[in-house]
């Protein structure tokens, strides 16, 4: 019943964001509403990790998955940690410690949207289905940080790399990170003796994947980040692809 609520919510905002920012007439004082589009996506996420492993190991995965991720993201923007050195901005507060809240949600949507793309591709699991969802985390981040970067300043890379300014490392980061949460949800759904499935969930986590990334992919587009608008379309398109032809049925 949440999940429908928050579900029809989120398309809701969806398609206000994508008025607002498509056609620029998002003012300053709405910008809270770009974290809380990605709370809502978080949101379904962990709503779905429940629905998939039950309330409390659900709760359990989720928890680890948001304060995990946190705690990499302030170690990286405090030291440089993994994904090399860079800093938040106030425009993506609320902030703790100097990382956005919405930035645990983000990941939450990334390893809820990820999971179903590497399970339906790799429906065995173990390291070949952590390689393909961490490649589905990586392609989402190649779109989504030269965005926050270069077109709403998000945040600041200190160092520099080839594609829009940012340092190789940040995309290796989002590999390993993902990898390894991947591993943890491999390991729990092989521990677990009954797991809840059900179509309608799967399907919607990668229409949310889909969403995401399109949604970011426009405003790539608009602000003249064309490489990165077309590399991560055509990317997105193929895992998506070989995922459906290979899903179980």
């Amino acid at each position: 019943m949440w999940e429908n609520r928050i579900f029809k919510l989120f398309i809701f905002w969806y398609i206000c964001g994508v008025v607002l920012l498509g056609f620029d007439l998002l003012p300053s004082w709405l910008e809270w509403a770009n974290a809380f589009f990605l709370i809502l996506a978080g949101s379904l996420g962990f709503l779905y990790f429940l629905n998939r492993f039950g309330v409390i190991s659900g709760s359990i995965l989720g928890s680890f998955i948001f304060f995990s991720t946190f705690i990499v993201e302030w170690a990286g923007s405090d030291s440089g940690f993994l994904f090399g050195s860079y800093d938040y901005t106030e425009r993506f507060a609320p902030n703790i410690f100097g990382v956005p809240i919405a930035i645990g949600f983000a990941w939450l949507m990334v390893m809820a949207t990820t999971h179903v793309v590497a399970r339906w591709a790799v429906p065995t699991g173990g390291f070949l289905y952590a390689v393909v969802g961490a490649i589905g985390a990586v392609i989402i981040d190649l779109i989504i940080d030269p965005v926050a970067y270069q077109v709403k300043q998000y945040w600041i890379w200190e160092d520099t790399g080839l594609y829009y300014d940012i340092p190789w490392t940040n995309f290796f980061g989002w590999f390993v990170v993902a990898f390894v949460l991947h591993i943890a949800i491999d390991l729990l759904m092989k521990k677990k003796s009954l797991i809840i499935t059900a179509e309608q969930p799967e399907k919607r986590m990668v229409l949310l994947y889909v969403l995401m990334i399109a949604m970011f992919v426009m405003l790539g587009s608009i602000g003249g980040l064309l490489l990165a608008a077309f590399l991560t379309t055509g990317l997105t398109t193929l895992i998506v692809l070989i995922a459906w032809k290979r899903r179980p049925v």
